[in-house]
């Protein structure tokens, strides 16, 4: 079974552990469960949605009918496409929230496997990055360059995933630290590791899908030598 999976006293994962540390307006996590079409929030992702903590009980219906009107087919046929492959995934799509504030996020997701290592669901986490609390996309551009042309790995790496996922340079290390406090991996090795990945993939004129940065973010502390 995945490391990834095991709970603490209180039933949270470490991903989820890590995630509450956030800015708990902007980072949560989710579960997502195929048999019963179950789904279970953090008080963060409900936020997000206008909710109370405590007070949503979300739905697929629930989920697919806070996604914008433009987006909600893509997002529609992710749901889809993790049910039937119940693979890893990421998708950067809007959501309009209680209030009829459209909230622009990154949503990750992994396999959740139970006691029998079989996959049951999807986890994983959303990272709001609605336009107006974080840098324009052209900014967002321009200090990644700085940053990938920076010596630091770690400027490196928030570089690289400002790039792949359009989020702040705040985001970028967010999703380095959760790593690294969820793996209990060294951040700058991590980072490293990160840097090394993405840099070592073989493509032609365009960028690999993200789901193949999304599988070597999320196990990129197995290949970091100790």
């Amino acid at each position: 079974m995945t490391d990834e999976l095991v709970e603490s006293d209180d039933g949270q994962t470490p991903v989820e552990q890590a995630l509450a540390g956030g800015d708990p307006h902007r980072v949560g996590w989710f579960r997502f469960y195929f048999a019963d079409e179950h789904w279970e929030w953090s008080p963060q992702v409900e936020r997000i949605h206008g909710y109370e903590p405590g007070t949503a009980q979300p739905t697929t219906d629930l989920v697919l009918s806070h996604k914008h009107p433009e987006d909600y087919g893509q997002v529609a046929a992710t749901l889809d496409e993790i049910r039937r492959t119940a693979g890893a995934f990421s998708t950067r799509h809007r959501i309009i929230d209680t209030n009829g504030e459209v909230h622009h996020v990154v949503v990750v997701g992994d396999q959740l496997f139970d006691d029998g290592d079989q996959v049951v669901g999807t986890h994983g986490f959303y990272v709001d990055v609605t336009p107006s609390t974080v840098k324009r996309r052209d900014e967002v551009f321009s200090a990644a360059v700085e940053m990938a042309e920076a010596r630091g790995p770690i400027e490196q790496a928030k570089g690289m995933l400002m790039l792949i996922y359009r989020i702040s340079a705040d985001s970028a290390f967010e999703l380095l630290r959760w790593r690294s406090q969820e793996t209990n991996t060294k951040l700058r090795a991590l980072a490293e590791q990160v840097v090394t990945d993405f840099l070592g993939l073989t493509y032609d004129d365009e960028l690999p899908p993200r789901s193949t940065y999304d599988r070597l973010l999320l196990t990129a502390h197995c290949r970091v030598q100790p």
